[in-house]
């Protein structure tokens, strides 16, 4: 037998805990059901641990009699005090878990205090990862989450594996903490977006366009772009050498954004629209690519000085 097939064998004989079965807690959990090694589950409402019992996942009454019987604890509750309690609290994971057990904080949570909890775990000999989920209630119902890792990679190598059943994608991320701080940053992207395209609908509505076929347009598109993600390509922001072979090609993205930047600012202008998000575009996105402001953005940038 090679040794991922041994890995394999053996993470699969591991019984997987899951604490919190809420919006995204319960379809995650729900395809660990029928995992090889068994599933104990754990939510404060009981109507909402009966349909996993039903279908033969053992109910457990509190975090504690879920580390009794479980190695590997996935845990989706609300917030930072939530997790303090169900992992530290006195009734929690660590006061029965044994030595190995790795704890898996699905929550976003602050990466302050997964480092702090994971300092305080070590203390027993135990995991605390930090691994937080992008993709939303969708995601969940259809296994197609985005899981981000912070942790050993012993601990990750733990995890892999059930965490495949919920997710198309695990990232180990770094150390702990790391999983936290991918979160934040690619949530960042995702708020900001969402103010922009509130932006966007206020200057087509003004224009007297249908925002709900601008929508269409948006969503039909970025599906087949990548969206934002697709500039995402590069291990530095640092500003590119003008022989390096992005350079070019980041370069025309640039000129391209801002000519189709200053059409949108004209027309905002002539319909007495304020579109703050993109006049800080026009004059940060060249910058922001590493290849500089364009010819477009230094004149807009003088006119307006």
């Amino acid at each position: 037998m090679s040794d991922t097939e041994s890995n394999g064998t053996e993470a699969a004989s591991v019984t997987v805990g899951y604490i919190g079965l809420g919006n995204m807690g319960a379809p995650m959990a729900k395809r660990l059901l029928d995992w090889p090694g068994g599933l104990v589950v754990c939510d404060a409402r009981a109507e909402a641990v009966e349909p996993f019992s039903t279908k033969g996942a053992r109910a457990a009454a509190s975090p504690a009699e879920v580390a009794s019987a479980a190695t590997v604890i996935s845990v989706t509750v609300l917030d930072d005090a939530q997790v303090r309690a169900v992992v530290a609290g006195p009734d929690g994971i660590l006061s029965t878990a044994r030595p190995g057990t790795v704890i898996a904080v699905h929550s976003t949570i602050s990466d302050t205090t997964a480092v702090e909890l994971a300092a305080t775990c070590e203390s027993a000999g135990v995991h605390l990862i930090d691994a937080p989920i992008s993709g939303g209630a969708m995601g969940a119902q259809q296994g197609r989450l985005a899981i981000m890792v912070g942790g050993t990679d012993e601990a990750f190598a733990a995890v892999r594996e059930p965490f495949g059943r919920f997710a198309e994608l695990v990232v180990h991320a770094g150390g702990v903490g790391a999983g936290t701080r991918m979160k934040l940053a690619r949530n960042l992207l995702h708020f900001i977006s969402f103010t922009a395209a509130t932006e966007a609908q206020r200057l087509a509505e003004a224009a007297d366009l249908d925002i709900r076929e601008l929508g269409k347009v948006v969503r039909h598109t970025d599906a087949i772009t990548g969206g934002a993600g697709a500039i995402m390509l590069r291990e530095t922001t640092a500003r590119l050498d003008e022989a390096d072979p992005w350079f070019s090609i980041l370069a025309h993205a640039r000129n391209l954004g801002e000519k189709d930047l200053s059409l949108a600012l004209d027309l905002g202008d002539r319909l007495g629209v304020d579109l703050p998000l993109a006049l800080r575009a026009i004059t940060g996105l060249g910058p922001g690519l590493g290849v500089g402001p364009g010819s477009i953005s230094t004149a807009f940038a003088q006119e307006h000085a």
